[in-house]
């Protein structure tokens, strides 16, 4: 759940007359497109213009296999971000979505029965910082869901500390995973200073499951069976990193509720994770389980299959 975006990408500086691509993302988007690629049956609730860009946007999501039955379609303007490369090559972002119909998103669209049916619900920071009705609906979510998974998907520029944190120790008890990252997130929301102590603090208000993701690093779990620490896996290409977390956590999830492992669905997040990135803009490439599974496989340099874990280790929570 949470709002789509409209996405305006250009190889170079914004100006007049420069060529740019149009593309259909958001966090919550390439989540669930993330999702459905792992192998889920897969639908997403955010809420859409009643006109024909709006049904654009519709089929685009109905392309990556998600279904749009819980889509709701109002009057309003489409939020909308550009992005392009400065001259020393940066990416940089530019937000148009102040007031956009997808903020509109309120605790009535949260179908208590589809949600408490659902193997689990996906929601984040972004779709809690766009409206206080939006952050309602969340915590809506979370209330009815079976299985809640929050990535606090802290934005500086969206909302303050004082309200990203309050998100997340609100949401934490009631949730089955979160999904933080490390520094940025487990410093200014958590106050921690390392993955282990973030996903220990998460642990204590509740949470089943935690994955502190670090980067090139790789990810900290935590559960109530036993740590693990899961190697990130090299991009073999790196064109747009946008969409690569949103990548994670829909594997992330997909996979757990599909039976895996909470390390073995980790090691899916973290390959199909590197490989999105191989794609420009947020689901300009999303991997088939396929390709996901063979990359995973073929990053790793032991000999053995990576997604078999040790005894002792992490097993399945779904």
């Amino acid at each position: 759940m949470g709002e789509i975006l409209l996405e305006v990408a250009t190889d170079v500086p914004f100006g007049h007359g420069v060529p740019a691509q149009l593309g259909i993302s958001g966090d919550a988007l390439n989540v669930a497109a993330a999702a459905a690629a792992a192998g889920a049956r897969t639908a997403l609730l955010a809420v859409l213009p009643d006109d024909d860009l709006g049904q654009a946007v519709a089929a685009r999501i109905a392309e990556l296999g998600i279904s749009t039955d819980l889509l709701k379609f109002r009057p309003g303007q489409q939020g909308v971000y550009l992005v392009h490369c400065d001259p020393d090559g940066q990416r940089e972002f530019s937000y148009a979505r102040s007031g956009s119909v997808g903020s509109t998103l309120r605790p009535d669209d949260v179908d208590p029965a589809v949600f408490a049916a659902a193997g689990a619900v996906i929601a984040g920071g972004i779709a809690c910082a766009i409206s206080a009705t939006s952050r309602a609906a969340v915590y809506r979510a979370a209330e009815v869901s079976r299985r809640f998974v929050f990535d606090p998907n802290y934005r500086p520029r969206l909302t303050s500390m004082e309200d990203a944190t309050a998100a997340v120790l609100d949401l934490a008890p009631r949730a089955f995973l979160v999904t933080p990252s490390f520094p940025g997130e487990t410093s200014a929301l958590l106050g921690t200073s390392s993955p282990a102590e973030a996903a220990a603090k998460l642990r204590a208000l509740g949470t089943a499951n935690v994955a502190v993701t670090c980067g090139a690093e790789g990810i900290q779990l935590e559960s109530g069976i036993d740590s693990a620490w899961i190697e990130a896996i090299p991009a073999p290409a790196v064109v747009d990193q946008t969409g690569a977390g949103d990548a994670f956590v829909g594997t992330l999830t997909a996979r757990l509720v599909l039976g895996d492992g909470l390390p073995e669905a980790a090691r899916y997040g973290a390959a199909a994770a590197s490989l999105v990135v191989g794609g420009k803009g947020g689901t300009g490439f999303i991997p088939s389980f396929e390709q996901t599974r063979a990359h995973a496989l073929g990053a790793d340099t032991r000999g053995a299959d990576p997604l078999e874990a040790p005894e002792g280790e992490l097993s399945s929570h779904a």
